[in-house]
């Protein structure tokens, strides 16, 4: 049988290596990106959730209401599975929910509306 990957070089573990003992690792596929590699890294868009540019206001907002009720009836419904504090905090949620689409509901006033 071939081997496909050629031996490693023959190395005493207990021979001194010239190179020096550091605990941080210099590979950066082996340490966490810093600030300074996010910030050099360029922002690609990514096209697979976008919005219409040429939408108008009034659509945009209507979606956004839409979306809003969908998420409210869902967290509603899914309080009736909960209990004690998860309960109360998707609650909170949902409430939240409900304001974003009551102020979206009011622009949508404003704009359908003459001044």
């Amino acid at each position: 049988m071939v081997k496909v990957t050629p031996n490693p070089p023959d190395a005493d573990p207990a021979a001194p290596s010239d190179e020096p003992v550091s605990d941080t690792p210099h590979n950066t596929a082996e340490r966490a990106p810093s600030f300074a590699d996010i910030k050099a890294t360029p922002h690609k868009l990514c096209s697979l959730f976008t919005v219409n540019p040429e939408a108008d206001t009034e659509t945009l907002l209507a979606y956004a209401c839409e979306s809003l009720a969908s998420a409210n009836v869902m967290a509603t419904d899914l309080v009736d599975h909960l209990e004690g504090t998860s309960r109360n905090a998707l609650l909170g949620i949902a409430q939240v929910i409900m304001l974003g689409e009551l102020t979206v509901n009011r622009v949508l006033d404003r704009l359908e509306s003459p001044a």
